[in-house]
């Protein structure tokens, strides 16, 4: 079964990181991807939410703006799809993400896919 585990951050929490473990947190995803490559179905990273637009249509008309959807500090940064036999799998892979560490990996069943 497919499972993504998406990874979220707060820009005030990695700005307080030290460059080293920083590092650890980039080099982690390296050995997080070559150890389970396997079972690893795709990975994305996304830039910074001052890259994002959020759009809306109100009225029929399309408006957008820049930034979060939720106006939050917490943002959606990253994910993993996984293809493993269980969700205690998934759960497995999920703590092995260095950005458990600093903030949380959450792990949801993929039920539809095209």
């Amino acid at each position: 079964m497919k499972y993504l585990l998406t990874l979220h951050m707060t820009p005030a929490l990695w700005d307080t990181l030290p460059d080293d473990a920083k590092q650890d947190v980039y080099d982690g995803h390296d050995a997080f991807m070559k150890n389970n490559a396997a079972e690893i179905v795709e990975t994305k990273a996304l830039a910074e939410p001052g890259e994002s637009t959020t759009v809306r249509v109100r009225d029929g008309k399309a408006q957008h703006e820049t930034g979060l959807l939720n106006g939050s500090d917490t943002f959606f940064c990253g994910y993993y799809v996984v293809d493993v036999p269980t969700k205690t799998r998934a759960i497995e892979l999920a703590a092995q993400i260095p950005d458990a560490k600093h903030t949380a990996v959450e792990v949801r069943p993929v039920v539809h896919e095209a």
